[in-house]
């Protein structure tokens, strides 16, 4: 049921800027699932919030337009993130090799888990194209950071995570929500959603898989590179060191702070938002992964300019909830009693294609306090 009577005299133009209460900040009059048996996702009528707020804020801050462009420097910090963890896999697989597995363990969770969450901020601004001008350059990028993470990922996420951009909540398009079987069998068990988290690079694998689309060439290309490099790893260090790799993705893509960002980025945590940032001190280490609303309203800044973009339209993002700790948001979402893989909004395609048809933005709307007054009046 659409949230608003809809006049069906007026254009459809004229209906989104008079209806959509969420307009320019997109809060949403939809409220989060109020009881633990609720088993389905949260469904709106409206387009996704990022393409509207872009508009606003390109109309009153033209000037963020400059912060557009690439940075080489996140190549950098791969390829050093890369050999550091080629160097651990083979002081564990040739020279410590009387070490007791729980302290391997714990490296692989420590360091190794630690860098490769590392490696898919890399692969994330590697797949929008942020790191150099060329795309070729970027997909090799990815294979590089990929190198050390025993199964073959950048050229799929790149693949998948642009769709996301693009049909963001869209039942049947976005491949970043969860499946039907997540939600049914995982629900708000706090024992089965630890679980959950724990394994979340698995299933976000069989979320792409479960698209059943043909793999396009990159992909194959990355899968012919990565076992080529699994083999070479097992020749010239052991399959102790490949075993090291493997686990510490297991962990950088499970329960670890660094992975905390996919729980964080569009899980609902309030009435009427659908996506979230974060603002801590982890966004030090993990270049800024953690500003997601500033992302999915300009993909085209990359982590050294994303900031900026928070200062100078900082009235538009100083409504919206945002999480300071990635160690909360996984605690918060494993114990509270209505959060699971089905907390998340998702929407038809018609009505995202619907709202993203042109309009004038009015710039004299987006002032603070008249943000903020919209924002109090639709969200607990």
């Amino acid at each position: 049921m659409a949230p608003h009577a809809v006049d069906t005299a007026t254009t459809s133009t004229e209906r989104i800027r008079r209806d959509d209460p969420r307009h320019p900040l997109y809060l949403g009059t939809w409220k989060r699932p109020q009881k633990a048996d609720f088993n389905d996702f949260v469904h709106d009528d409206f387009d996704e919030p990022h393409q509207k707020r872009q508009k606003a804020i390109l109309a009153k801050h033209p000037e963020v337009r400059k912060l557009y462009g690439n940075e080489p420097l996140t190549a950098v910090i791969g390829a050093i993130a890369t050999a550091v963890q080629l160097g651990a896999a083979y002081k564990i697989g040739c020279v410590w090799t009387d070490m007791h597995w729980s302290i391997i363990v714990a490296i692989a969770y420590f360091l190794g888990g630690t860098i490769s969450a590392l490696y898919g901020v890399v692969i994330h601004e590697a797949g929008h194209n942020l790191v150099f001008k060329r795309p070729l350059y970027n997909r090799l990028t990815g294979l590089m950071v990929n190198l050390p993470m025993v199964v073959p990922i950048s050229q799929s996420f790149r693949r998948y995570h642009l769709e996301h951009h693009q049909f963001q909540g869209v039942e049947g398009r976005d491949p970043d929500l969860p499946l039907d079987a997540e939600v049914k069998h995982i629900h708000n068990n706090p024992l089965l959603k630890a679980l959950w988290v724990l394994c979340y690079g698995g299933m976000y694998v069989a979320r792409g898989l479960a698209m059943k689309k043909p793999p396009q060439r990159w992909e194959l290309i990355n899968w012919a590179f990565i076992v080529a490099v699994d083999i070479l790893i097992v020749r010239f260090m052991s399959i102790r060191s490949l075993a090291y790799l493997a686990v510490s993705v297991f962990f950088g893509y499970g329960m670890h702070p660094g992975a905390a960002h996919f729980i964080q980025e569009h899980y609902i945590f309030r009435d009427g938002q659908e996506t979230y940032s974060y603002y801590g001190t982890g966004n030090i280490f993990y270049l800024n992964i953690g500003l997601h609303n500033e992302h999915h309203d300009f993909p085209q800044i990359p982590w050294t300019r994303i900031y900026k973009l928070r200062r100078i339209a900082t009235e538009f993002y100083d409504p919206l909830y945002a999480h300071t700790s990635w160690f909360g948001v996984i605690f918060k979402f494993i114990t509270s009693p209505v959060q699971g893989p089905q907390a998340r909004l998702v929407r038809m395609y018609k009505a995202h294609v619907s709202g993203r048809r042109e309009y004038k933005v009015p710039v004299e709307d987006t002032n603070s306090s008249t943000l903020r007054k919209r924002r109090d009046s639709v969200v607990m």
